[in-house]
């Protein structure tokens, strides 16, 4: 049987802050029941850090993007937050800890948030003042899709920063809300050939992330495009992907 390490020891107990603290998640909020609290001043929601009678290592975490998005197996242990997940040794529990900060600094409405943090008291009134404002939002954007894709591009694994484009898969223009045109969920972390044969309508991507080509596109336009792996997409990508294939015509799967 499963049993917490309660109170935690003094080694346990720097080993959790190590790895709550590398990871970008530096405030305390002391120990409950065996687990360590952390928050962050940069990503959102909480995690919990434990440890077991077997020499195991446990998260918890109350951010619902990051539990549907994390791709780890949560374990039935209890404890804090909506969901556990164990690891056997900490080494495994380091390797998890990067993706669940990305994931916490870019769900759900954190690029929101900064955006109306850094626009507030901007004036918006003319042509110029509203474009500083939207290149503030498309910065924050860019840096949100960087952490969510984890610097590359998806397709292709190109992770030169200056060869990434931040492509929104519903365009700034035609969205209904900042809160629509922030969400990481409205773009792809695209190559610059992939971004601009996206952005014009001559490629889609059909719900299981494999790329859909125009006939508009020519034979050697089509070569040029090679990937290696179709996107990894959340149902909430695919929403917005149906809308992009929509708007430029494909056909129905």
């Amino acid at each position: 049987m499963l049993v917490i390490e309660r109170p935690q020891s003094f080694v346990t107990h720097q080993e959790c802050d190590k790895v709550a603290f590398q990871n970008g998640f530096r405030r305390t909020h002391g120990e409950i029941d065996g687990w360590r609290h952390y928050t962050s001043t940069t990503a959102q929601g909480s995690l919990w850090l434990a440890r077991d009678n077997n020499g195991g290592w446990l998260l918890a975490i109350d951010h619902p993007g990051v539990v549907a998005e994390i791709d780890l197996e949560p374990t039935d242990a209890g404890g804090p937050g909506i969901a556990r997940f164990g690891f056997a040794d900490l080494g495994l529990l380091y390797a998890a800890m990067p993706r669940t900060y990305q994931l916490a600094v870019s769900l759900p409405d954190a690029p929101l948030q900064e955006f109306l943090q850094e626009t507030k008291g901007l004036p918006k009134t003319t042509e110029a003042e509203r474009l500083v404002v939207q290149r503030v939002g498309q910065d924050i954007f860019r840096e949100r899709l960087m952490e969510y894709w984890q610097g590359r591009c998806p397709l292709t694994g190109i992770a030169d920063k200056a060869l990434l484009r931040a492509s929104h898969i519903k365009p700034w223009k035609d969205c209904d809300s900042d809160a629509e045109r922030l969400d990481v969920h409205n773009g792809l972390l695209l190559s610059a050939l992939w971004d601009t044969a996206f952005d014009s309508g001559l490629v889609s991507f059909d719900d299981a992330g494999r790329p859909l080509f125009s006939p508009a596109l020519s034979l050697d336009g089509k070569a040029f495009l090679r990937w290696d792996k179709p996107l990894p997409l959340s149902d909430k990508h695919r929403e917005k992907l149906a809308w992009h294939r929509a708007a430029f015509s494909y056909a129905a799967e």
